[in-house]
């Protein structure tokens, strides 16, 4: 009996070191005790900004002093007479008045740099920035760039300032915890605390929207102030909200300190932005367009032309290719690309892949500086062509539309250019596959299936290939002067029972 007493011991003994031996479950990380440390510490750096512009009752009203309902077009002969007629009745005619606007910045060099958004200075005809003791100060505008909405100014303080330190937003996560501090509706530092709740948020707002998205309490004011992580780095810069009733409803944007650490930077530097340009239109790659090109998942960014001269073009990029990766990154999709080569230092050589016709392809480009837009090219002649009679339009039945070869009369009558080339569509069946795609009448298909169409039957025919194959039909469209990629489906064929 001993001897049992004695096994079954060992056996619990052995079950327990088991057990202590075992992995212990992960439990995710509380949060912290308190930010009070680390709001004393960054307070100091974040600043007030108070702007004011002269805005004319024109800019609002539309005619200088009329009240909006009663406006008349510029050099009306009544314009003198309603002048007249409100001062006779002791109505002033205000032209000019001063409109206030508040932000907030933050300090990243002690010597007086301040970064904050472009839109909160953005036509003032003067500058205050307040610090946290209320000491005023004026200040002058180092550089900006609107295409990222952040300006960098610049104070002559008495004495050093305290400044803060860009971090990296890129190993931010989902999740992390972040303090911001502001300036909401003037009520001076104010500091609120949340999580990052998306990364790469695209609101539309630019080129180059990668914004962090966070429930952190944001409202008008914060524009221009810092989100920090919890080691007191600044990982974004708090730039808009989104909100119905104009007030903080949990979803908050600010840009990373990546993208805004490289234009604060080059401000500092030289008061200009230099960004790399590849010279290329792009659009998104469908599962359609995939299947189409033969890719074996829809990622990476589709070229839909490329501009003479530039480096893509010297590199050997061709239209329809789709590049998947650039300077050794992958490209997940047509969004992310112009952020990747505006980023590229100019004149650097770096490598581009792209899909071409079933297989990668590796070229290499040197990037070039982005530019003003080009010069408008010249225009065609305005010359009435002759109105000879539309020629004979011919069905593709495939596709549910059908086409002609441009003439003069053509061009005029759509508007197209006499370097464009290809079939003109002349009319689209509402029920018909093309129309699901969105073709329309004037669009002109200067290719399918990458091989250029001269003729309804060189259409009809790739449509019917294609249609076999049970793949989409590429078509490369030139709207309005822009080319466009578009994937027509055709519906599969129903099995017999």
């Amino acid at each position: 009996m001993k001897h049992r007493v004695t096994a079954f011991s060992k056996l619990i003994v052995l079950l327990v070191l088991t057990a202590l031996a075992a992995p212990m479950p992960a439990f995710a990380h509380a949060g912290p005790e308190g930010f009070a440390d680390l709001a004393a510490k960054l307070l100091p750096a974040v600043v007030n900004i108070s702007t004011s512009q002269t805005i004319s009752d024109k800019d609002e009203d539309g005619m200088d002093g009329l009240p909006p309902d009663l406006q008349l077009p510029p050099g009306s002969p009544f314009e003198d007479f309603f002048k007249d007629f409100m001062q006779k009745h002791g109505q002033e005619m205000p032209r000019h008045r001063k409109a206030t606007a508040l932000g907030s910045g933050f300090i990243i060099d002690a010597t007086g740099y301040i970064v904050t958004n472009n839109h909160v200075i953005d036509g003032a005809d003067s500058i205050n920035v307040i610090l946290q003791d209320d000491t005023n100060l004026t200040a002058t505008v180092v550089g900006r760039d609107k295409k990222t909405d952040i300006a960098l100014l610049k104070v002559t303080p008495k004495k050093p300032l305290t400044a803060v330190t860009f971090g990296d937003s890129d190993k931010i996560r989902v999740g992390d915890w972040i303090l911001a501090i502001g300036n909401p509706y003037g009520l001076g530092g104010t500091v609120t605390a949340g999580i990052i709740s998306a990364r790469a948020r695209d609101i539309q707002s630019g080129p180059y929207d990668e914004f962090l998205q966070t429930d952190a309490p944001i409202n008008r004011g914060n524009s221009g102030g810092p989100m920090f992580d919890m080691d007191g780095n600044v990982v974004g810069i708090n730039t808009a909200i989104f909100s119905p009733s104009g007030g903080s409803i949990g979803i908050g944007f600010a840009i990373p300190s990546v993208l805004a650490k490289n234009i604060v930077d080059q401000l500092k530097a030289s008061g200009h932005i230099r960004r790399g340009w590849l010279g290329v239109h792009i659009q998104n790659v469908t599962q359609d367009i995939a299947d189409g090109l033969g890719m074996p998942a829809a990622k990476g960014a589709l070229v839909s032309s490329v501009n003479t001269d530039g480096p893509a073009a010297k590199a050997g990029i061709l239209p329809g290719d789709v590049i998947t990766s650039f300077d050794g990154k992958d490209v997940p999709d047509m969004h992310r690309l112009p952020l990747m080569v505006a980023e590229t230092d100019v004149d650097k050589d770096t490598s581009v892949v792209v899909f071409r016709k079933g297989q990668s392809v590796t070229l290499r480009v040197k990037v070039g500086e982005m530019k003003g837009k080009d010069a408008a090219a010249e225009e065609d002649g305005d010359e009435a062509a002759p109105q000879d009679k539309t020629p004979s339009a011919e069905k593709v039945d495939d596709l549910g539309l059908s086409v002609a070869p441009l003439t003069d009369a053509l061009r005029t009558r759509y508007g197209i250019k006499k370097t464009v080339t290809g079939l003109v569509v002349i009319t689209v069946t509402p029920d018909g596959v093309a129309a699901d795609q969105g073709l329309a009448t004037g669009d002109v298909i200067s290719e399918a299936s990458q091989k250029e169409v001269k003729s309804a039957k060189d259409l009809a025919d790739g449509a019917k290939a294609a249609k076999k194959d049970g793949k989409p039909l590429l078509l490369l469209i030139n709207r309005k002067d822009e080319l466009q990629f578009v994937a027509v489906s055709f519906p599969k064929k129903k099995e017999g029972k």
